[in-house]
C-alpha cells in the first residue's frame, strides 16, 4: 500500500446520522476499523479518516455511500456494512445505491424485498429477462428464496397463471412410496425451504388459499414426466441431486408463456456414488445457448451469518488443496 498519508473529513448533518452510521455501541465502526489500517474517529459533526491514500479514498466512498443509504431511510445491519466494505475495497460501494432501490415485491406484512448483493441483483434481472435460468452457488446466497419471490411477483402481475415447485427427494435415501401419508405429506419435508419462502411473501393463510385454488402446486420431480407446463413459473430446487436424465426431462417440460428457475449447489451432491449430477451436466451442455441464463453465486453473495461465508471459504480452500 502507498506510503502517502491522507486525512479527509466527511460532514454529518446531525448526531443521529453518526449513531446510525457507527451502529449500536459503535459496532459498525469497529468492524470497519479492525479491517483497515486507517484511523477513523468522529470529531464534532464530522468523520475524520487518516491513513494510506488508496485506503482513505475507499473508506471515503464507503462512508459516503452508507450515509446516502441512511438518508433514504435504510436501517443498516451488520451484513450491509460488511458487504459495503468489501465493495469499497474495489471502489464499487456506490453500486449499492441502486441495489436497495430494486424492490422485487413485498412480504405479506408489507416489508419490501430487494436483492442484497450485486450477484443477487444480476440473478433477479436474469430471471426477468430469460425463460430458463440456472442459479448455482453455495448455501445462504438466496438462490431459492429469490426464485420463489420472483415467481410470486410474476403471479401477482398476471404474467403467469400458476407457480409449480419441485425438488428431487433423495436426501433421506427413502423412496417416496414408503413414506407415510398422502403425496403432499410425503413431499412436504423435502420442500420445507420453498414453503418458508412462500410463507414469508404470502403468509401461511395466503399460501393455503393459493394451493386450494391451484395457483401454487407442489410436486415431486418424478411427477413432471409427460406434462407440458404452459403459463407457469416452475422452480426446481436442489437440482444438484437430479440425474442428467431427470434434468433433461424437466427442462423439456417448458411450455409457452412459462419460466423455469433451476437452483442448486454443486458442492452438496447427495446422489449415490458414481451417479453424475444433472445440474453439472446441464451447465456444461447448455452454456452456449444465449437464451438460457446461468448465474454463478460466490461466497460474497452469502446473506446469512458472517461465519457462513468464512466456512464456505475454508471448505473451498481445503478442496483446492486436496486437488492440487
Amino acid at each position: 500500500m502507498s506510503d502517502t498519508k491522507q486525512i479527509i473529513a466527511i460532514p454529518l448533518r446531525n448526531a443521529a446520522e453518526g449513531l446510525a452510521l457507527f451502529g449500536p455501541q459503535d459496532k459498525f465502526l469497529r468492524i470497519i476499523q479492525e479491517a483497515s489500517e486507517s484511523l477513523i474517529h468522529s470529531r464534532e459533526a464530522e468523520i475524520v479518516i487518516e491513513g494510506p491514500e488508496p485506503e482513505v479514498r475507499s473508506l471515503q466512498q464507503l462512508f459516503d455511500t452508507l450515509l446516502q443509504l441512511i438518508r433514504t431511510g435504510l436501517a443498516l445491519g451488520e451484513r450491509d456494512v460488511r458487504y459495503a466494505y468489501e465493495l469499497a475495497r474495489e471502489m464499487k460501494a456506490d453500486e449499492l445505491l441502486s441495489l436497495w432501490s430494486g424492490e422485487i415485491t413485498s412480504t405479506f406484512k408489507g416489508k419490501p424485498i430487494s436483492p442484497k448483493t450485486l450477484g443477487q441483483r444480476h440473478y433477479v434481472t436474469t430471471i426477468r429477462k430469460k425463460d430458463i435460468v440456472f442459479g448455482i452457488g453455495p448455501a445462504g446466497t438466496g438462490k431459492t428464496y429469490l426464485a420463489v419471490v420472483s415467481a410470486v411477483a410474476s403471479l401477482k402481475a398476471g404474467k403467469v397463471k400458476r407457480i409449480l415447485l419441485t425438488r428431487p427427494a433423495v436426501e433421506a435415501g427413502e423412496n417416496l412410496g414408503f413414506l407415510p401419508g398422502d403425496l403432499q405429506e410425503k413431499v412436504d419435508p423435502y420442500l420445507r425451504p420453498l414453503y418458508d419462502a412462500l410463507n414469508d411473501v404470502l403468509g401461511a393463510d395466503g399460501v393455503a388459499k393459493a394451493m386450494e385454488r391451484g395457483l401454487i402446486e407442489i410436486a415431486p420431480l418424478a411427477y413432471m414426466r409427460g406434462r407440458t407446463l404452459d403459463d407457469s413459473f416452475v422452480i426446481l430446487d436442489e437440482a444438484q441431486n437430479t440425474t442428467p436424465e431427470q434434468m433433461k426431462m424437466f427442462l423439456t417440460r417448458l411450455g409457452y408463456g412459462s419460466h423455469m428457475v433451476i437452483t442448486g449447489d454443486v458442492t452438496q451432491i447427495d446422489l449415490p456414488k458414481g451417479k453424475k449430477s444433472g445440474l453439472i451436466e446441464a451447465q456444461r451442455i447448455l452454456r452456449g445457448i444465449p437464451e438460457i441464463g446461468i448465474v454463478i453465486f460466490s461466497e460474497q453473495d452469502v446473506v446469512r451469518h458472517p461465519l457462513v461465508q468464512k466456512i464456505i471459504l475454508a471448505y473451498n480452500e481445503d478442496q483446492q488443496e486436496s486437488q492440487a
